[in-house]
């Protein structure tokens, strides 16, 4: 499997990352310009919580009818941002492994909410993304950062960090 992380899995890998990049920002892009409320989507994904063959789980619901819904305005600001986040992180290739998890995270909850549209494809390929690893990030910004960042804690500035 250390082929995943060599020089030329990584041109893939980067093709795949750039392109789910461009998804992100495409998303995050139409709902910051298209007055995007998420309140219309959530109600939608309660009513699909009933039924003989339900399209979302009913513990789900309960998630989205006692903190999604009331919470809306939340969701009306980090949904569109951190869509356009996770889309710049991974173009540029920067807090890769992150923006991965961050849009990973999103797609699973769209899913869950009962809708499917592309959100398995993005999914599929920030998972296909995170197993390669730092191959996933060889031609990015990440490939510079993630050792100086590694570097400043081991030489013990970690401790200087005050977490209270």
């Amino acid at each position: 499997m250390r082929w995943f992380k060599t020089p030329q899995a990584a041109v893939v890998w980067t093709v795949i990352r750039v392109w789910l990049g461009l998804q992100w920002i495409e998303a995050g892009y139409h709902k910051l310009t298209g007055g995007f409320d998420a309140g219309g989507f959530l109600k939608g994904a309660l009513a699909n919580a009933t039924g003989e063959h339900p399209a979302v789980q009913a513990w789900y619901a309960d998630f989205l009818q006692q903190f999604a819904i009331p919470n809306v305005h939340i969701f009306n600001v980090l949904i569109p941002w951190g869509e356009m986040l996770v889309g710049v992180g991974l173009i540029v290739g920067l807090a890769t492994i992150p923006a991965l998890i961050a849009g990973a995270f999103m797609n699973f909850n769209f899913m869950l909410a009962g809708t499917t549209s592309t959100n398995p494809i993005l999914y599929t390929a920030a998972m296909i993304l995170l197993f390669a690893g730092t191959g996933a990030y060889y031609f990015g910004l990440d490939r510079y950062a993630a050792p100086f960042i590694k570097g400043y804690f081991k030489k013990g500035n970690a401790k200087n960090v005050n977490l209270n």
